[in-house]
């Protein structure tokens, strides 16, 4: 089972997940998604908890509010932690979540340890915990074929993207190409029969100069 919140410090509203027990966090870990930050007390047991990105966003300028959200929850889904004051929240992005067969179930550590925050949380807010409690949902997703399904997704957008980026690459070749043969071809317009006909006296009648004056 995962609990699904939303947070709405921010527009458009934040997508967080958190996993039940430690299995399910097993799974959260496998089958997180390149947009989600992990959140966690630090040195203490705690539920893992997900911040999905939006699109555009980065986990180095998450907004101040949001992050503050984020970390009372992680604080409130500590059965020790809840009851501290002055913890440490940690967070960072889930492709930076080491996992191998020696850690014990829901047990991580980090690629890089730069790519890891620490926000102080003085003590519980129980206004936030409960708004954000009054969004909490219960499902039983298929977390990899959600994944699945994300990177499907994403290699679609990809394509297209390469798609109409060739199109408009081969548009500006030929509009280059045809400004080329322009320029190339303009004397021999100027020169041309019809325009040198044009020109001469020879094709005038007699009376052209009485014409002219």
């Amino acid at each position: 089972m995962v609990y699904y919140f939303t947070s709405n410090v921010v527009t458009p509203s934040a997508y967080v997940y958190v996993g039940k027990d430690k299995f399910e966090n097993e799974e959260l870990i496998k089958h997180g998604w390149e947009e989600d930050v992990w959140f966690h007390v630090d040195k203490l047991s705690s539920a893992h908890i997900y911040l999905r990105l939006n699109e555009g966003d980065t986990w180095e300028n998450i907004p101040e509010d949001l992050v503050k959200d984020l970390a009372q929850l992680t604080k409130a889904n500590s059965i020790e932690g809840n009851k501290k004051d002055n913890i440490t929240v940690i967070y960072t992005p889930w492709s930076n979540l080491k996992k191998d067969g020696s850690m014990a179930a829901g047990q991580v550590s980090f690629h890089d340890n730069k790519k890891v925050k620490r926000i102080l949380v003085p003590e519980r807010e129980n206004a936030i915990i409960n708004r954000l409690n009054k969004t909490k949902v219960e499902k039983h997703p298929d977390l990899r074929q959600e994944k699945e399904d994300h990177l499907k997704e994403l290699r679609k957008r990809d394509q297209a993207a390469q798609l109409a980026r060739k199109k408009e690459e081969a548009r500006i070749m030929k509009e280059r190409q045809e400004k080329k043969w322009q320029k190339d071809h303009a004397y021999e317009e100027m020169f041309s029969e019809e325009n040198m006909a044009a020109a001469s006296n020879q094709e005038r009648d007699e009376d052209w100069e009485d014409d002219f004056m």
